[in-house]
């Protein structure tokens, strides 16, 4: 495969980030003027409501993008997902079934639609392969975020059919690293476990809670490797299918939250209740797709990825 020249793609191009102000934006703002784009417009929350459609009219008439990148969602953990499913299925779905639609008759030269995990079927097997995905039902505690997001695919593959539209849909599996939201409210696994274990040792307490029974595995995605295979994809990826963005390193959340309790130095107990529910039983990806159509490989390990969040967080929350 023949690499681009640093700035051959992005060379007096306007990109469009939504949620380029979060934690995977500002990741992707910084890989992108690393690959030589340097016009680049971050729709900011307090001035643009992307549910809306007029304010997609007015975001696309002030950036004059040839490129969107959809990351902006209303996501959050099991207990997130549980409280407000609705608004997880109407945010979603209506923010990027316009954001597409809008940026097809504006004519934005492509469209990167960033999908979700939660969209594969509850018993898709291991690894997850993209022509699986609907072959079922998502894991219920997710399943209107995830097949909000889904709809993303099933439009931009309409929408090339028909029109001839360059949208792509990718899949990163869960994303971590520096930066992540360690909201108690809001948060993911890792860095839920991370604030657990150092609070706990801060208050000198014996054990932590976590939720499940630590059966089911999960796979992440280090979040500097989740924007570089993003960036490369809407460099050099036009096709209809929907493609993994994943590390390959599949882990149970019993190990997972080992790891993070000896990484912190947290040397209490793990209790597991039981009461709460395990999410997926399982989650890996199978990567090649990625590998094949665009040379995107994951370059962080696990460890070395859970390092730099402990230390950013151990540096960065408020004391």
């Amino acid at each position: 495969m023949v690499e681009n020249k640093i700035d051959d793609f992005w060379k007096n191009k306007r990109v469009c980030v939504t949620g380029g102000a979060g934690f995977l934006g500002k990741m992707v703002q910084k890989t992108l003027r690393e690959h030589g784009a340097n016009e680049i417009y971050v729709p900011m929350i307090e001035d643009y409501d992307l549910v809306k459609g007029e304010d997609i009219d007015r975001l696309y008439d002030t950036a004059k993008p040839d490129v969107v990148i959809h990351l902006a969602a209303h996501v959050g953990g099991i207990g997130a997902n549980r409280l407000k499913p609705a608004e997880f299925f109407y945010d979603n779905l209506m923010m990027g079934v316009q954001l597409m639609h809008k940026a097809w008759q504006w004519g934005i030269g492509k469209f990167v639609a960033i999908g979700t995990v939660c969209a594969y079927p509850k018993f898709t097997p291991v690894p997850f392969k993209e022509d699986d995905i609907w072959n079922g039902y998502p894991e219920e505690t997710n399943a209107p975020y995830g097949l909000a997001k889904k709809m993303l695919l099933v439009q931009a593959q309409a929408y090339r059919q028909q029109y001839g539209y360059n949208s792509i849909f990718l899949l990163p599996v869960n994303l971590y690293g520096p930066g992540d939201n360690f909201d108690p409210r809001s948060s993911h696994v890792i860095p839920a476990l991370i604030r657990k274990c150092i609070e706990a040792q801060d208050a000198g307490q014996r054990e932590i809670v976590v939720w499940g029974d630590g059966s089911p595995t999960r796979e992440f995605l280090y979040v500097e490797d989740a924007a570089r295979g993003i960036v490369m994809a809407a460099e050099k990826y036009n096709g209809s299918e929907p493609v993994n963005l994943g590390s390959g390193y599949e882990i149970s959340i019993k190990d997972l939250a080992e790891m993070i309790a000896r990484l912190t130095g947290f040397e209490g107990k793990l209790v597991w209740d039981t009461t709460q529910p395990n999410g997926q039983p399982r989650r890996g990806l199978d990567t090649s797709r990625a590998l094949k159509y665009f040379g995107f490989k994951a370059q962080v390990t696990f460890e070395e990825g859970l390092r730099n969040t402990i230390a950013w967080y151990r540096q960065n929350r408020s004391k």
